[in-house]
């Protein structure tokens, strides 16, 4: 019987969780209803490659203002959200559609050209 435990909360864990299905709750409360492509820059004030991008993403979220949305999401702040995303490496950018559906995940740094580039093949000028 106590062998069984561990099957029964896997069981349980796997039955409450969605894998395969988008959700809203992936992308924050703030955004998530905005009819437009994003871009989540998941990151650590203290990650090196994340201080790097972080003026590129303030940069191109001017230049793609009312066009995308472009928000950098603090993973020691949004514990819930960083898990619900499956991050394993900081930074990790994940681009959504306008009906939050995941497009790209990208891990590590990423530059402003291929930035411009993934946001360019999902339509955005």
């Amino acid at each position: 019987m106590i062998a069984a435990l561990p099957l029964l909360f896997t069981l349980l864990f796997l039955s409450q969780t969605s894998f395969s299905q988008p959700s809203v709750e992936r992308i924050p409360k703030d955004i998530a209803k905005a009819p437009l492509p994003k871009l989540l820059d998941f990151g650590r004030g203290k990650c090196i490659p994340c201080k790097e991008m972080a003026p590129i993403l303030k940069e191109l979220s001017e230049e793609y203002k009312d066009r995308a949305i472009i928000k950098i999401i603090e993973i020691d702040q949004e514990s819930g959200l960083t898990r619900a995303n499956r991050i394993r490496l900081i930074p990790t950018q994940i681009f959504f559609d306008a009906q939050n559906q995941e497009v790209l995940r990208h891990e590590g740094f990423m530059g402003k050209d291929d930035i411009k580039k993934v946001f360019q093949k999902m339509g955005v000028q």
